[in-house]
């Protein structure tokens, strides 16, 4: 057995005494455990952002117990158990890379996507065979909104031309403004929602991720503003009563700071 086998054979076992002889642990369930697996899948997010590979290993590690962990609830309730869930996961990749797997020939990645929603909707013993349905409705609205417009990309739903993208962004902050004018906030939050949702398409035929690009603002944001609050307490000055301008000093030093 070699050291990943042996590690991962590890774990299970850990897991399996775990849920035996720990009073926390046996007392999980899917349900208990989704809140945290959701923290834990943002923590990893949080590292990816921040490049920081040694945090990226250990969010996986918190991740993959987390799999574990449902893995063995499965075997408990005699309905799949670890083994069960590597079968499935090795019989999807082969099924969905036929270009690698069978004789289906393509050009570049946006072919495999497209390959890929496709074989989705044919996969034996699909209940729905819809392009959405794999869009969790748990997402936020940003991840999702991305998503759903990469599963409608997939089957050819998508722009003949990337830019024309920016027409589309220029007609909706043309609609939002003209409601603006009007007082029905209904309308507003509706044009802004088209807005935000022609934005999206606009990063992903730029190839952003776009809840990437505006986690990197807000850290951006976080900081600068960190360090705005923090001279102004060394100066034992209170932001409340400041003008805008003297908050900006601070702000500009912030931005030189980065660059």
């Amino acid at each position: 057995m070699n050291e990943k086998l042996q590690a991962f054979d590890q774990l299970l076992g850990i897991m399996d005494e775990l849920r035996e002889k720990c009073p926390w642990d046996r007392e999980q369930t899917f349900e208990s455990l989704r809140k945290l697996t959701i923290e834990e899948t943002y923590e990893l997010g949080d590292a990816i952002l921040k490049s920081d590979l040694e945090e990226i290993k250990k969010e996986l590690g918190d991740l993959l117990l987390h799999i574990v962990f449902y893995a063995k609830i499965g075997e408990e309730k005699q309905a799949f158990n670890m083994a069960d869930v590597i079968r499935n996961l090795n019989e999807k990749l082969i099924y969905r890379h036929p270009h690698i797997y069978g004789e289906v020939d393509v050009n570049n990645a946006r072919e495999v996507e497209q390959n890929w929603e496709s074989l989705k909707l044919k996969e034996k013993g699909r209940k729905k065979k819809t392009v959405l349905e794999g869009v969790p409705a748990s997402l936020p609205a940003l991840v999702k909104a991305n998503r759903i417009q990469e599963k409608a990309s997939g089957v050819g739903f998508d722009w003949e031309h990337p830019e024309q993208v920016w027409e589309k962004v220029k007609e909706e902050i043309g609609e939002l403004q003209h409601e603006l004018t009007h007082d029905n906030k209904d309308k507003v939050e509706a044009e802004f929602g088209d807005l935000f949702f022609a934005m999206v398409n606009a990063a992903r035929l730029c190839g952003v991720d776009p809840e990437a690009a505006l986690e990197r603002t807000n850290l951006k944001f976080i900081n600068r503003f960190n360090y705005l609050e923090s001279q102004t307490l060394k100066k034992g000055l209170d932001l409340k009563t400041m003008s805008l301008a003297e908050m900006d000093k601070y702000w500009d030093e912030a931005k030189k700071m980065e660059s």
